[in-house]
């Protein structure tokens, strides 16, 4: 039977403090039954509940630790949208983030998001819904060329845009007493309609080239 999602318990807090810095391969063993039921579990049963309310959420996958201090340390988690397009969650000491995110492309895959932006029609969408999406909290971020790609003039009123090779929007949901709860659901939905528009607008625009 699945878990339902109530909340991450307060004593995966505990558990995060614990693994803080440079914990040792003694302290990941002592604290990894403990996290995997604390912290990684509510994670899964949140994201089980989200799909629940939408198709387009069910292709998703939670991280396991990995070698690395930081993975013990925050618990990742990925909505797929479309190739290299996704929602992201993030828990951690600091509370839940979430991002929306097309990022490290296919080939061919920056080309399309580029004409699609200098086109006047899709181009002016996309530059309000980044607006939109600003207005609302959201950091817009991505891999970012200095200089203006080639065969685009470089007084395009779209500029800004079409140098990004790949574009995020994030922020952090928080770290209240919401987390512990079912609230959670509601929040991450929430952000996630605030995503909507970029990324169907990304799912449409930047396929998966060939």
């Amino acid at each position: 039977m699945r878990a339902q999602f109530i909340g991450w318990p307060e004593q995966a807090m505990d558990v995060l403090w614990q693994l803080q810095g440079e914990p040792t391969h003694a302290t990941r063993e002592r604290y990894r039954a403990d996290r995997e039921r604390l912290v990684r579990q509510p994670m899964i049963a949140l994201l089980n509940e989200v799909a629940d309310t939408d198709p387009r959420y069910e292709d998703f996958s939670v991280w396991h630790y990995r070698t690395d201090s930081w993975w013990w340390q925050h618990q990742g988690a990925v909505i797929r949208l479309g190739r290299k397009i996704e929602i992201g969650l993030r828990f951690s000491l600091d509370g839940l983030r979430i991002q929306g995110a097309w990022w490290y492309p296919d080939p061919g895959q920056v080309d399309m998001f580029r004409k699609a932006v200098a086109s006047e029609g899709s181009g002016r969408e996309l530059s309000a819904i980044v607006e939109d999406v600003r207005k609302k909290g959201y950091d817009i971020s991505g891999d970012v060329m200095k200089r203006p790609p080639r065969g685009y003039p470089t007084d395009h009123s779209r500029m800004s845009l079409l140098r990004h090779r790949s574009l995020i929007a994030a922020r952090p949901l928080g770290c209240e007493e919401w987390l512990h709860t079912p609230e959670a659901v509601d929040r991450v939905l929430s952000a996630a309609a605030d995503l909507d528009a970029l990324l169907m607008w990304l799912v449409r625009h930047v396929k998966c080239a060939a």
